[in-house]
């Protein structure tokens, strides 16, 4: 039976992994149509079939992180990396497996996700905060922060529907790094915003890892993985395939390319 099991952290000795992925598979509808139209001209044309394909994002994958480790899960568009990702953070259910988390997770896996629109900036830091698992005092004591590393106080009063994809990502992680996770997921985030606050929050990450924190990382941006990350995990068309040193996965992720 599929599960996502938000474990104690108490139950895991210091050497025992903090996330256990065991042998998952994911699967997407694909779906051709989306009206009676559609489907009433295909029959009409005389083809046969159902209008949707099913698509395996993933096939039977197992792994381990340890406290304190930088994991980048790396593949070719299509690999299932975003997939694992979310599952890990438990935005998405395995159709079959078990997936075991210790520990509070936070992290960017879709800029703006859990924003209201409706809202202002500061509303949001509260309610995003809050989602993460933030006290309201602890969102008191460090929203001047919060707002101060996101750059956009200026607009902090506006609603967020307003907002660029710039600003949605500049006060997304602003909460997310000072919600002060156990484990930290990161997904493309900084593909989105400039060069200065992409190497900020490249610092702030790397002050994360270094305090303790886990860390897990989809990038295809190798070169900035390597930065961060110390262990790659390589994905091929749903299947593992390859657990190495973040040199040797991006090795083998280029020769794959």
């Amino acid at each position: 039976m599929a599960a996502l099991s938000p474990a104690d952290p108490a139950d895991f000795a210091e050497d025992q992994p903090v996330v256990e992925v065991h042998d998952v598979d994911k699967v997407f509808t694909l779906r051709h149509t989306r009206s009676i139209k559609e489907y009433l001209v295909w029959r009409l044309r005389g083809r046969k079939g159902e209008l949707s394909e099913t698509f395996k994002a993933l096939d039977g994958v197992s792994l381990e992180i340890r406290p304190g480790e930088s994991v980048g899960l790396l593949g070719l568009n299509g690999s299932g990396t975003s997939t694992l990702l979310k599952l890990i953070s438990g935005v998405m259910q395995p159709d079959s497996g078990e997936v075991l988390v210790a520990g509070r997770v936070a992290g960017l896996i879709e800029v703006g996700a859990g924003f209201h629109p409706d809202l202002t900036g500061r509303e949001n830091v509260f309610l995003n905060g809050a989602i993460l698992g933030m006290s309201e005092a602890q969102i008191q004591r460090d929203f001047d922060d919060i707002v101060a590393f996101s750059e956009i106080a200026r607009f902090i009063d506006t609603e967020v529907k307003f907002y660029s994809s710039g600003m949605f990502l500049r006060l997304a992680f602003s909460v997310a790094v000072y919600s002060e996770p156990d484990i930290f997921l990161v997904d493309e985030i900084l593909a989105v915003g400039d060069e200065p606050f992409q190497a900020k929050c490249l610092a702030r990450i790397r002050e994360l890892h270094e305090g303790g924190q886990t860390l897990v990382v989809v990038s295809h941006d190798l070169d900035k993985v390597k930065e961060i990350c110390d262990r790659g995990v390589v994905l091929d068309h749903g299947h593992l395939a390859m657990d190495g040193t973040i040199n040797e996965a991006v090795c083998h992720l280029r020769e794959a390319r």
